[in-house]
C-alpha cells in the first residue's frame, strides 16, 4: 500500500473499551439521542464503578467516540443502560457493529445473558435488538416520558449470550 492510498481509503471504524475521560462526549452523543440525557457527571460516575462496561466506536483516526454502549454487570447477567450514535454517523451500521462486539466482550466477562429495555415506538433499536436475537421479555406502559408530555411503553427484551 503507498503512502497515497493509505490517505485516500475510507476512515476505518474501531471499538474500544471507554473510561471516564470520554463522559463529556458520552454526555453530548446521549444529549442528541435521547429527551431526557443524561450528564457528563453521570456517565463518569458509570463509567468509574467496576460493575459497568462501555465501549467506544471509533471513527478514522478520531480519538473521541463516535458512539458508545454502556452496560451494568452484575455476576453472570448484563443490563444494556444505553447505546448512542452521534448525528453524523446515524444511518450506518454503526450501531450493529457496537453492540456485536459489546456483546462479544460482555460474552468473554462471563455473562450469559443480557437485558435492556427499549421504548416500543424506536423502530431502528427495536429492528437492531430483535435481529441480534432479543426477544420480548415484558412490557411498561407509561414508563417512558417523551418531550411532549405524554408517555411511551417501554419494552423489556434479553438475550442470551
Amino acid at each position: 500500500m503507498s503512502v497515497l492510498d493509505r490517505f485516500l481509503r475510507p476512515p476505518g471504524i474501531r471499538i474500544a473499551p471507554i473510561g471516564t475521560e470520554t463522559a463529556g462526549r458520552l454526555a453530548a452523543i446521549h444529549e442528541s439521542a435521547f429527551a431526557r440525557p443524561w450528564s457528563s457527571l453521570d456517565f463518569a460516575r458509570l463509567l468509574g464503578e467496576r460493575a459497568h462496561a462501555a465501549d467506544g466506536l471509533f471513527v478514522g483516526r478520531s480519538a473521541q467516540p463516535s458512539g458508545f454502549v454502556l452496560s451494568r454487570i452484575v455476576l453472570d447477567e448484563a443490563e444494556i443502560l444505553t447505546i448512542a450514535i452521534a448525528p453524523a454517523e446515524r444511518g450506518r451500521g454503526h450501531s450493529g457493529r457496537l453492540l456485536d462486539a459489546h456483546l462479544d466482550a460482555l460474552s468473554r466477562r462471563s455473562v450469559r445473558q443480557v437485558h435492556l429495555e427499549v421504548e416500543d415506538g424506536n423502530l431502528p433499536a427495536l429492528k437492531l435488538y430483535r435481529g441480534r436475537g432479543f426477544r420480548e421479555t415484558g412490557r411498561r406502559p407509561g414508563y417512558y416520558l417523551k418531550e411532549d408530555g405524554t408517555r411511551a411503553t417501554a419494552l423489556t427484551m434479553t438475550r442470551d449470550l
